[in-house]
């Protein structure tokens, strides 16, 4: 591999994304194609794994070709085949899996399982290294996202340690769950995002919880509990009722549209809960950060695309610097997958043929 460029042909399909990217060297995207089924699964007002499936089945083939047509490169001009191997549906799991391994057999090329988490941190190394800024380790990694809220300590040679977890709900599924309940569409996430600078975040007080044990753990059933009862204390049927209406016959309504179905005191409480979460998030991760000196935080994953968490966090004025991916690499890609491959391949840390999908993998 030496005097040329290391190329990694890269597959994720951990959820409800197909996903291929060619990433050079660890640090340069030549391609990133995310086929994405957002439209299939928003009138379900979330991830159906089935459906999930099956899409995958229909994108991986032509997600795959145009990724190396983009690369402008080939299969047998790859070093190796990165792919997600868990966490994640199961269903989804597999297609990636099975492609990547087929591609693998016919090309010669070794196989890479990379695990889903660490594909989220590698999204910041990568672009770290790309603009000549690496991420000075010891750092924490602050992984949140719609199925993940992890805590962790990122060590030389990317060995971790696992600080803190929810305990129930992820910080995004806390989000859409709050969302689907006001009668928003999905993903909630952004939509809150969007309606929250438009509202008064201190309208609505939320207490946090107290955590018995692990004082780095995450809880966020109790706001989503607070967030019902507060809806329940109101008659707010009717206007609930109006914007799932409208979204019936709008399946993506515009920020202007849904900030005319939507009152001041619902935007104060979505504003009220955007705060609250971005609170819960940073404190604990502060506290994280600093049981071990953190040299820097590391915060990933599709909650990172949220413009209130990062404006918080650059308002905290931490002694360290804080590293956010850039929106395209927040959300579920490849081009992470095959950038937390690349120090694997130098390794020689490679599957065989016989892996199986591990939906519950853990990264520590």
């Amino acid at each position: 591999m030496a005097g040329k460029p290391v190329r990694i042909l890269a597959i994720e399909s951990s959820c409800d994304e197909t996903a291929a990217a060619v990433v050079e060297d660890g640090e340069t995207v030549l391609s990133s194609v995310v086929a994405s089924q957002l439209i299939t699964h928003g009138k379900y007002g979330g991830v159906v794994p089935e459906l999930a499936s099956r899409e995958h089945l229909r994108a991986i083939v032509p997600v795959v070709r145009e990724a190396l047509e983009i690369a402008h490169t080939t299969l047998g001009s790859v070093d190796a085949i990165a792919v997600t191997v868990g966490p994640g549906l199961v269903g989804s799991l597999l297609v990636g899996l099975t492609y990547a391994k087929s591609l693998s057999f016919a090309s010669g090329r070794p196989l890479i399982a990379v695990n889903h988490i660490e594909g989220h941190i590698h999204s910041v190394i990568l672009e770290a290294r790309r603009v000549s800024t690496p991420v000075a380790l010891p750092a924490l990694a602050l992984v949140v996202s719609g199925g993940h809220t992890h805590l962790f300590e990122v060590r030389e040679n990317f060995a971790y340690r696992l600080l803190g977890k929810t305990r129930d709900d992820a910080a995004g599924e806390a989000f859409d769950k709050v969302a689907k309940l006001l009668g928003f569409g999905y993903p909630g996430g952004p939509i809150i995002d969007s309606l929250a600078p438009h509202g008064d975040a201190s309208a609505v007080r939320f207490t946090f919880a107290r955590m018995k044990g692990n004082a780095l753990d995450f809880s966020f059933s109790g706001l989503k509990t607070a967030v019902l009862r507060w809806v329940e204390a109101r008659p707010m049927e009717a206007e609930i009722a109006v914007r799932r209406a409208f979204l019936r016959q709008h399946p993506q309504p515009s920020t202007e549209e849904w900030l005319a179905l939507t009152p001041p005191p619902t935007l104060g409480l979505l504003a009220s809960f955007q705060r609250a979460v971005i609170t819960e998030l940073l404190t604990r991760a502060a506290a994280a950060a600093e049981s071990f000196r953190a040299h820097a935080l590391i915060i990933a994953g599709g909650v990172a695309c949220n413009t209130g968490l990062r404006a918080a966090a650059k308002l905290a004025h931490l002694p360290y610097p804080v590293y956010f991916p850039s929106p395209g690499l927040s959300t579920d890609n490849a081009a992470m997958i095959g950038a937390a491959a690349f120090p694997k391949l130098a390794r020689g840390e490679f599957a065989a043929l016989d892996i199986a999908a591990q939906a519950n993998l853990t990264l520590a």
